[in-house]
């Protein structure tokens, strides 16, 4: 049997993965206040780092998390702000940081940790001033260290809510098969509940690079919605959005079975289609015509600072993107209905992979408009 082009075998309960006892959760936001639940109700003992304090007062008198208000957190899990007493005698260390503030928490992470202990990172996205996607990070950061990526379709307020949701854990594979020590498949028994369902991969770029581009199109998926287009241009959006993903994954060298899984279309598919979603909720308000403040202490819009990123590695790749790079140029100012008429009258060309960078047609559409507004101007001069 194969799982993401891995031999897997099947273990009894007595030789299989030893679950990690002893949880510190990084990140004290909506995710990773699910996460401590989920690692909870597996039983584990869990720590959560918030960097606000006034995360860790309400906490203490409310036993609620302002970013997940609807959540009662049971009493065991001990919430604090600070990190070195949050990571004491830890045995998996699980990062839940906006990616653009990953390298700095790793870097003092780094100093607090033994170093047999591995990090999960839970971080989507790819780091603007270097183009390095967050397991890159860790690496630079937390060198030589066992490090697993877990991502996918996962609203943070469901998994609270202890509803059913499955999701991919990915580490590096030296053999030929999930062995009972392999990381990953450690991590995954160590969050493994009865409505929480992980998935092993060994395509660690893979799952990364959905989590990465899923919050841009999330974007434009909210702007489409904003502008009152139907569900037409959402499909178009998603469907073409996941070819976006496919080709920068390839670029990277991602296998297309993990980006047609939960990590790459389960979690686009997700973040595209609900207001849930911070991303799609941000681009509906652009969509309307009002610009949507972020607060600096409130929840982080990823997709917001990864479209510059996204577009600026696919460029570097060679890779063409058009949707994410529409969200960017509409990020920056430029009109959102010029932005989708441009992206709509763009030249034809096959929708194949295998074809796809072979001949285009000029799209007579952007011809007869550009005409229109000649004739147009004649008419009113």
């Amino acid at each position: 049997m194969k799982i993401n082009g891995a031999a897997t075998r099947f273990c009894n309960d007595d030789v299989g993965p030893t679950a990690f006892q002893r949880v510190a959760v990084v990140g004290g936001g909506a995710w990773g206040t699910a996460l401590a639940l989920t690692a909870h109700r597996a039983r584990r003992s869990v720590t959560l780092w918030a960097r606000e304090k006034a995360v860790v007062e309400e906490v203490a008198l409310t036993r609620r998390n302002p970013f997940l208000p609807s959540i009662e957190l049971p009493s065991e899990i001990v919430v604090m702000d600070d990190l070195k007493a949050a990571l004491h005698r830890c045995e998996l260390a699980v990062l839940v940081i906006p990616s653009q503030h990953l390298r700095s928490v790793a870097r003092r992470v780094e100093t607090m940790l033994p170093r047999d202990v591995p990090v999960v990172v839970c971080s989507k996205g790819v780091e603007a001033d270097t183009g390095l996607l967050m397991s890159q990070v860790i690496a630079e950061e937390m060198p030589d260290r066992p490090q697993a990526i877990l991502s996918g379709p996962t609203f943070a307020i469901e998994v609270a809510q202890n509803q059913p949701t499955a999701a991919t854990v990915a580490a590096p594979l030296d053999a030929e098969s999930f062995e009972p020590d392999h990381l990953a498949a450690r991590v995954a028994v160590t969050f493994a509940t009865p409505t929480f369902r992980p998935y092993l991969s060994d395509d660690v770029t893979g799952v990364e690079i959905g989590g990465a581009v899923k919050n841009v199109l999330a974007i434009a998926c909210g702007i489409a919605a904003g502008r009152r287009l139907g569900s037409n241009t959402r499909a178009a959006l998603i469907t073409r959005g996941l070819a976006e993903i496919m080709r920068l994954g390839r670029a990277l060298g991602a296998r297309a079975d993990t980006l047609s899984g939960l990590a790459g279309a389960g979690d686009l598919m997700l973040t595209c289609s609900s207001e849930q979603s911070r991303n799609f909720s941000f681009g509906k308000a652009i969509g309307e015509g009002r610009r949507p403040s972020i607060s600096e202490d409130g929840p982080v819009v990823e997709g917001v600072v990864n479209a510059r990123s996204v577009v600026r590695l696919a460029k570097d790749l060679g890779v063409s993107m058009p949707i994410c790079t529409a969200v960017e140029a509409i990020l920056r100012g430029e009109c959102v209905d010029a932005v989708i008429e441009k992206l709509m009258t763009s030249d034809i060309r096959a929708e194949a992979h295998a074809h796809e960078n072979g001949r285009r047609i000029r799209n007579p559409a952007r011809i007869r408009e550009s005409e229109n507004r000649e004739w147009t101007g004649a008419i009113s001069t």
